[in-house]
């Protein structure tokens, strides 16, 4: 409005001042071109006010749009992080899954040895000692090792820690597998029944008589078959390991028992284990 009369008002000045007097018809165009003008005007206001209105909210919208695209920005460098530390963990993961795939191999492959010369020992000794088998000898594979096991009256006179003829054969035959077999511990365990000991002078009890015994087939071992005794361990179970629990002649005969222990050595294997 303010534009519309100051535009007129130049018009009316300029009219005066130069002293034309306007004919009607020269007026009424002056008037028609002000309104003219006057329209045109408001119309572009309404349009500037319009532009102003729309920069307006495109700033807001702009503003919005940045403020997403930080969060998502960080978002995303948040991910990245996380990616790059997992993908660096993932590594380490596989590598280390490798490295014990490896070692698990190297196991196997060990205890498929150690199983492998474990039978090939029962085969030999099996053969070696074919001939005591049906007088209380037995060869068996038990948790990797091998135990031959021998009653008591295989080895000694009733009562006695001195072992007889028979009994030196057998170990004779045994002692000859084993001196050919230098990478087996031997592990020598003497076994008695529940029964107490009545009139045995020095041996007080089950204990005593089953240490004595394992005792003297160690010694013959290494004294007369010259296992080396480095190999050998003697030691006692007493009456506390039977193989038959029940109280017959049979079970008791069972129980009254030299064990020897056979044992591949697995320093190899142990040696990983430690790593």
């Amino acid at each position: 409005m303010k534009i519309r009369y100051c535009f007129f008002a130049a018009i009316l000045f300029f009219a005066l001042h130069s002293c034309v007097i306007l004919s009607p018809k020269k007026y009424k165009a002056l008037v028609a071109e002000r309104d003219s003008l006057s329209t045109r005007t408001g119309s572009l206001e309404d349009t500037v006010a319009r532009l102003r209105a729309d920069v307006m909210r495109l700033h807001h919208e702009i503003s919005d749009m940045q403020g997403t695209y930080n969060a998502l920005s960080d978002k995303y460098n948040t991910l990245n992080t996380n990616y790059s530390a997992s993908s660096s963990k993932v590594g380490e993961l596989s590598s280390d899954l490798k490295k014990r795939e490896a070692r698990l191999k190297e196991v196997e492959d060990i205890l498929r040895k150690r199983d492998e010369a474990t039978n090939a020992l029962k085969d030999k000794l099996q053969k070696a000692l074919l001939g005591f088998q049906q007088n209380g000898l037995t060869v068996d594979i038990r948790n990797g090792k091998v135990y031959v096991s021998l009653t008591d009256k295989l080895l000694f006179p009733s009562g006695s820690i001195v072992i007889d003829a028979r009994g030196k054969m057998a170990l004779e035959q045994l002692a000859a597998v084993l001196n050919k077999e230098p990478d087996i511990n031997i592990a020598v365990e003497g076994h008695t029944d529940n029964k107490k000991v009545v009139n045995l002078g020095q041996i007080k009890d089950n204990w005593d008589l089953s240490v004595l015994r394992a005792t003297s087939v160690s010694r013959y071992l290494t004294e007369v078959e010259k296992v080396d005794p480095r190999r050998i361990t003697a030691t006692g179970k007493g009456e506390f390991q039977p193989v038959d629990a029940a109280e017959t002649p049979e079970a008791l005969a069972k129980n009254r028992r030299i064990e020897i222990v056979l044992t591949p050595k697995l320093d190899e294997l142990y040696n990983l284990i430690k790593q």
